[in-house]
């Protein structure tokens, strides 16, 4: 008995020294975390965050577009996300005229709220653990290449027949997504309906939402406003449709009631959302590796592209505009490339990662099972062979596939085939499809000078981190043709090319001929990047065709020690919905500093730079600061509260994610991490990571003081407490 409650009692200890990290899924958290969040300060049960058979929190959680969250806060559909999530469908909404991006938009009624063409917001409807049907169909169906484990393709048919089996229903709104989790060792099936008619309801100008740009991107102090709202629509009868007039905003099963109490140091707080991508089971090769290839790639190649952008973009209003979400999704992981980095050196995460290793390796020996050195000499075998072929890889990526938006072009291959085989009707059909794809093309790309500008650059770039005899082929054209001027070739492609401009789209489209394609110079770097990329890819899966069976071994292996340590486990993110839960927290970035929690208005002020777009503050907000009129959602001294922290675990895809209190109420919206912190992503350190959110009652004062959308504050469920 004894022995049992020694057992018990550092078990307990275990938990509660991890309870802030971890990425849960929901349906672990009564088995796994419901005791530590009670003990933490969670007021409620744990199956009004989650429930299977029943209406919970989870159902006012989105994923918003794909890649950032989401919450439902009001009975008609009205969604919460950040700014930076809804930027797309700003941007798509501005122009010079009517620029959102610049002075915001607001809704004054539901006539004016504008639909957001390719949006779509998705509820989870269940999460079903599977594992032991996938593990049956594993057994029962051929799998030659023995990859059926994690191919997206297989475990998709495996969806669709547990579906049928199940009796689930299956409508045209409805998807169904099998992951795999732990490397392998569980599955998990997601049923999702998807709605498609997403509507622009609010934003704030940059100069609020955007505040600080890149310059305050993934650092603490914070004074941004990170937030938009948008409304789902659906039909007459409720159901997900495609826009129309005639639709109505949905009436949700679950909104989230809003808390105007504040925070306070300490308090208990979780967060839900979609986390995208970690890999918090890397070996220290894998970690070395990431850091000299995607890494080093992102920090120097975005870098180059994103000084000449911003540099044309400062100059002309329209071109801002049309590279404004471009830009900013790539500054977004350029600085947290070199965050990360930077962290991974200063807080020793390589010597971290090879004592876990060396712990579990250990413990291998000691049970006479040598699968898991095998695992870890086989993943170390594999990245020292890839190496060479992911950097390469991610130069091409970053320089030549991302970067170039010119070298979209639309695909001559139909046409080719059709004009070898002399086939009329063919030649007719491919190039009226040509035709209408090279207008989209055309339309794409507005600003040729810039789209120039950037190919010089790029290749240059390239060329810098490429030895000249691994480069793509079309290197061997600029040598020979150009006298090696990568510049006088991208001059070409614009001044030759069938899609350089319009005039010689349209004077090939009424003479089209297989010699010009043959010898166009865009279609010629279009095939040369393709065939890079399927040359690395090829070299990339030569080397690591044994690495998920070695990841899924030494994965559950850390799985196992962990348990029976007592230590709760939780899988990698991979876009699906999880739970974080911590607390409020100052923190400590070095010797003699202390960040408190929170923000306020004042912090804006004070960093208020009228000659640095970053750090304009519009004339409405000084305002109302100088009068303080900030009704009842100033704090109880008086000041204006903008932002605050979270220890909680979050990571890219946590992006508009609601943040509540102990009694399940929303107080925030998550929207970016700290700079200490992002070494998260591999490592998780509670002393130095934190999330940053919006404090809700920064979002209801710029609606309601600053917007004077009132109408939308009255839709909302606001407690006071």
């Amino acid at each position: 008995m004894r022995k049992q409650l020694l057992i018990a009692a550092l078990s307990l200890a275990a938990l509660t020294a991890h309870a802030d990290e971890g990425m849960w899924m929901l349906t672990d958290l009564q088995a796994q975390n419901a005791a530590v969040m009670r003990e933490l300060g969670l007021e409620i049960p744990v199956e009004e965050i989650y429930s299977p058979n029943g209406i919970a929190l989870k159902d006012a959680v989105v994923h918003f577009g794909g890649g950032c969250t989401g919450e439902v806060i009001s009975a008609e559909g009205l969604v919460l996300t950040n700014h930076h999530c809804g930027y797309g469908a700003i941007q798509q909404h501005s122009s010079v005229e009517h620029d959102y991006l610049t002075d915001g938009f607001w809704a004054m009624n539901r006539d004016e709220e504008l639909p957001c063409k390719g949006l779509t917001v998705t509820f989870i409807d269940r999460i079903l653990d599977v594992t032991p049907y996938v593990n049956e169909q594993l057994i029962i169906d051929e799998d030659p290449e023995g990859t059926n484990y994690l191919s997206p393709k297989y475990l998709e048919k495996v969806a669709d027949r547990f579906a049928k089996a199940e009796n689930i229903e299956v409508t045209p709104a409805t998807k169904l997504e099998l992951k795999a989790f732990y490397g392998g060792n569980r599955y998990y099936l997601f049923v999702k309906t998807v709605y498609s008619d997403i509507r622009m309801v609010g934003a704030p100008p940059s100069s609020i939402g955007k505040f600080g740009a890149d310059t305050d991107n993934w650092m603490w102090p914070r004074h941004t406003g990170d937030f938009s709202l948008f409304r789902i629509y659906a039909d007459k009868d409720g159901k997900p449709a495609k826009y129309s007039e005639e639709n109505v905003p949905l009436k949700v099963k679950k909104h989230l009631t809003i808390s105007l109490a504040g925070i306070q140091e300490g308090d208990f707080t979780f967060v839900m959302g979609f986390p995208g991508r970690n890999w918090r089971y890397m070996i220290s090769d894998e970690v070395e590796e990431r850091m000299q290839t995607t890494n080093f790639m992102r920090h120097h190649v975005r870098g180059a592209r994103q000084e000449v952008l911003m540099e044309q973009m400062l100059k002309d209003p329209a071109v801002r505009i049309h590279y404004a979400s471009k830009y900013a999704s790539s500054a977004n992981y350029w600085k947290n490339a070199i965050g990360m980095n930077e962290g991974l050196v200063r807080l020793k995460v390589l010597d971290t990662k090879r004592a876990q290793q060396e712990q579990l390796l250990a413990r291998g020996r000691e049970k006479g099972d040598d699968s898991y050195q095998k695992a870890f000499d086989e993943i170390r075998s594999i990245v020292a062979h890839r190496r060479d072929a992911m950097y390469h890889q991610q130069a091409l990526n970053e320089a030549l596939v991302n970067a170039l938006d010119f070298m979209r072009i639309p695909s001559t291959q139909a046409l080719t085939t059709a004009l070898k085989e002399k086939n009329k009707e063919k030649i007719q059909k491919a190039l009226e499809t040509l035709k209408e794809e090279g207008e989209k093309y055309f339309a794409s790309v507005p600003f040729p000078e810039v789209e120039k500008l950037v190919g010089k650059q790029m290749l240059k770039t390239y060329m810098g981190y490429i030895p000249e005899e691994q480069r793509i082929g079309i290197f061997k054209v600029i040598d020979t043709r150009f006298k090696g001027n990568s510049d006088a070739f991208i001059d070409a492609c614009f001044k030759y090319s069938i899609f350089g401009n319009k005039e010689n789209f349209e004077k090939f489209l009424k003479k089209p001929t297989l010699n010009k394609m043959d010898k166009d110079w865009m279609i010629l770097f279009k095939y040369s990047i393709t065939d890079g990329l399927v040359q690395t890819a090829l070299a990339m899966h030569d080397a690591d065709k044994n690495y998920n069976a070695a990841h899924k071994v030494w994965v559950k292996g850390m799985m196992d020690m962990r348990q029976e340590a007592g230590i709760p486990i939780y899988p990698d993110a991979n876009s699906t919905l999880r739970l974080t839960y911590g607390k409020v927290a100052s923190y400590e970035p070095a010797d003699g500093a202390v960040y408190k929690y929170y923000t306020t208005l004042k912090g804006a002020m004070e960093k208020e730079d009228p000659d640095n777009w970053e750090f304009v503050v519009p004339a409405k907000l000084k305002q109302l600061y100088e009068t303080k009129d900030y009704g009842r959602y100033a704090m109880k001294n008086g000041e204006m509260p903008v932002c605050f922290i979270v220890d909680t675990d979050n990571t890219g895809g946590n992006s508009g994610s609601p943040v509540f209190n102990s009694k399940g109420q929303l107080i925030g919206t998550g929207f970016d991490r700290n700079y200490e912190g992002l070494t998260g992503d591999i490592a998780f350190r509670p002393s130095s990571q934190r999330a940053a959110c919006v404090d809700i009652r920064y979002t209801l004062f710029i609606i309601e003081k600053y917007a004077g959308a009132s109408h939308i504050i009255k839709e909302l469920e606001i407690v006071e407490n």
